[in-house]
């Protein structure tokens, strides 16, 4: 049996024991995570989800891609160059079960990003302007 996950923007068709490189989770080595988007499992087609479908993997290592190398350089009059370079971080993940039900009802934690738009999102929320400190202070 095999399932169809999503993950880092990404869709991995995956089965018990392979092995995936995926974009960065928030988990250490040695960890059981679970996989929650899952788009078909089996012969079950989700629309676009699979209610109660899971994926549970184990974490073997958080690792750097290989470096991506871009050159950017302007002709003509402007005689100016730029290179720079980039290494994704991964994780890698072993599959170790497939659940067709009851993967809401699992005590594993959940496989989220290093740093998901909620994370991103409450660093700004928690600056106060100016106004709002001195409005706090004086009550």
């Amino acid at each position: 049996m095999f399932a169809v996950l999503k993950t880092g923007g990404k869709q991995y068709r995956v089965q018990a024991g392979d092995v995936l490189r995926v974009e960065k989770l928030n988990a250490e080595a040695g960890d059981k995570v679970q996989f929650n988007e899952v788009l078909m499992i089996g012969a079950t087609v989700g629309a676009p989800l699979v209610a109660g479908a899971a994926v549970q993997a184990e974490v073997i290592d958080t690792i750097k891609a290989d470096k991506v190398i871009t050159y950017v350089k302007r002709r003509r009059k402007h005689s100016s160059q730029r290179t720079r370079g980039h290494r994704q971080q991964l994780t890698l993940v072993r599959i170790t079960d497939l659940l067709e039900k009851g993967g809401d009802k699992t005590d594993v934690k959940p496989a989220v990003g290093a740093r998901t738009k909620l994370e991103a999102a409450q660093p700004a929320k928690a600056k106060k302007s100016k106004a709002e400190a001195s409005a706090e202070d004086a009550n």
